[in-house]
């Protein structure tokens, strides 16, 4: 059988679905157990004799990977090939900015672009902490949106964030990230929860990370809500990278390798005492430098 090019656009464990390059859809078992496809990954796959399955054979070279460390403390990859990441917040449950951060740390370790979103706008008005958050994020120039997924207040905006890209959106369990897809999409082919009334938490509500097309054009993958996210580091010397206005200071240190802790001359340390890097942001800065040396003693926190 002479193997086709393929996208990968669902997963599920072992198990894939594909679109091809004529554009059908298949689905797909992995050759080996070293391959591990995940959605935007492309694949060579071929149809499997007497069988409507396709074997995925191989993985191209990947643009990028979005990642975190397991409970062993290993890599595991997300996502594949992005363009653009949008970690959405929300009035309910309470937003984390500190996920929030990681995700754009992943996102500027990537090398692509990311927005922020700030959900359910309808259930509550906005605080003036958090209407600081947001406009920090705005002036560190990441594209913020406010919405309301049961409103549809917003969703054009994020429809032209994503249009021509293949986006990822990520975010705590509960933010109905699935809601927002369903508003982009212009149907409801997402399953969608509320909130736990015992624990003010989300139920995961997407088994799966699926790759969907916005009927505008451009993909989004929807993947898993989470309650804790934390990039996987190479190692802490890259964490700076991950905060864009801290690796802008960090040009005037007086050494080269500051790590913006307690070292003299330090531009970052500077930059907090005259308001120029919010403080918060150094805080979720150290907690990454923190965490990435704890797994690389093989701490795992």
């Amino acid at each position: 059988m002479v193997a086709e090019k393929a996208l990968v656009i669902a997963t599920y464990s072992r198990r894939m679905r594909l679109r091809l390059e004529n554009g059908d859809r298949v689905d797909a078992r992995i050759k080996g157990k070293r391959l591990k496809p995940v959605c935007g990954d492309r694949v060579q796959a071929q149809p499997i004799d007497r069988e409507s399955d396709w074997l995925i054979t191989s993985i191209a070279k990947r643009d990028n990977e979005l990642t975190r460390p397991n409970m062993r403390g290993q890599v595991e990859v997300l996502a594949a090939n992005l363009d653009y990441l949008l970690v959405v917040a929300a009035a309910k449950p309470r937003a984390d900015w500190y996920i929030v951060d990681r995700y754009l740390c992943a996102a500027e370790l990537m090398g692509i672009t990311a927005g922020v979103v700030y959900n359910k706008i309808d259930l509550a008005a906005e605080s003036p902490s958090i209407a600081t958050e947001l406009a920090n994020y705005a002036r560190i120039g990441y594209d913020v949106v406010r919405s309301s997924a049961t409103q549809g207040t917003g969703v054009e905006q994020i429809a032209g964030l994503l249009e021509n890209r293949c986006a990822i959106i990520v975010g705590q369990s509960g933010v109905v990230k699935s809601s927002i897809i369903n508003q982009l999409l212009g149907d409801s082919a997402q399953r969608t929860s509320e909130i736990s009334g015992k624990t003010g938490e989300g139920r995961h509500t997407t088994v799966n990370s699926v790759m969907l097309f916005i009927p505008g054009g451009g993909t989004v993958i929807d993947s898993p809500g989470v309650r804790d996210y934390a990039p996987a580091l190479e190692s802490s010397d890259v964490a700076a990278l991950g905060f864009r206005e801290i690796t802008a200071a960090a040009q005037h240190c007086r050494f080269a390798n500051c790590r913006h802790l307690r070292e003299p001359g330090c531009a970052v340390k500077a930059g907090i005492d005259d308001d120029s890097i919010m403080e918060r942001r150094y805080t979720s800065y150290k907690r990454v430098l923190s965490l990435t040396e704890q797994l690389s003693e093989g701490r795992y926190p």
